[in-house]
């Protein structure tokens, strides 16, 4: 099959790895929920040896992942499980890291809390969360083009749209989580570290 690309993710793989690579830096494993294209995973793989990458996503976007997966044939890098985050169990327990990037402006505001309900369930103790997406700030979009694209997500599904940070702080806190940094990146995108504590 041809594989799935994505020009964002070509675009922001790199300004995100930089920031992950010291926040990952002493992680063995990290579960990356929602894999999408698999474009990610095979860059985060690839530059990160030591760690184990564990793709996850719904089952209708695995054919792609699974081909980006077997193209660069990394160790390192693990074929995708199946995770809903309606599922009550997720297929991976008590991974030292998660990493999740453009899923939470697309999912339901119910599958946002259900993100961090999974979260707080399955992350280990001490474990890290890494958020990759735009948000919005005192109920404020950043940039015009967070507006529109806001005004597109929720034409297609008016339960979708960017979230506000200051909830999603409150969802992670609920979660037995901590913010570490709000890292600005390009494109009007922010990228979240939380660690439990």
């Amino acid at each position: 099959m041809k594989k799935p690309f994505s020009q964002a993710c070509e675009n922001n793989k790199d300004p995100i790895l930089q920031k992950l690579l010291p926040f990952f830096a002493d992680v063995t494993q990290v579960l990356e929920i929602g894999s999408g294209t698999g474009q990610h995973a095979v860059h985060f793989a690839n530059a990160m040896p030591t760690l184990e990458w564990q793709t996850s996503d719904l089952a209708y976007n695995h054919d792609g992942i699974i081909s980006w997966c077997k193209e660069v044939n990394l160790s390192n890098l693990k074929l995708p499980v199946v995770l809903d985050l309606n599922m009550d169990t997720w297929p991976i327990s008590g991974a030292p890291a998660m990493y999740t990037a453009n899923t939470l402006h697309i999912v339901s505001t119910k599958l946002v809390k259900q993100f961090f309900v999974g979260v707080a369930e399955h992350l280990a103790t001490n474990g890290k969360l890494a958020v990759y997406g735009p948000f919005n700030y005192q109920g404020e979009f950043t940039s015009q083009s967070n507006a529109q694209f806001d005004a597109f997500l929720k034409e297609r599904d008016p339960e979708s749209g960017i979230r506000d940070f200051e909830w999603i702080c409150e969802l992670a806190e609920g979660a037995g989580l901590t913010l570490v940094t709000d890292h600005a990146m390009p494109a009007n995108n922010r990228l979240l570290f939380f660690k439990r504590q």
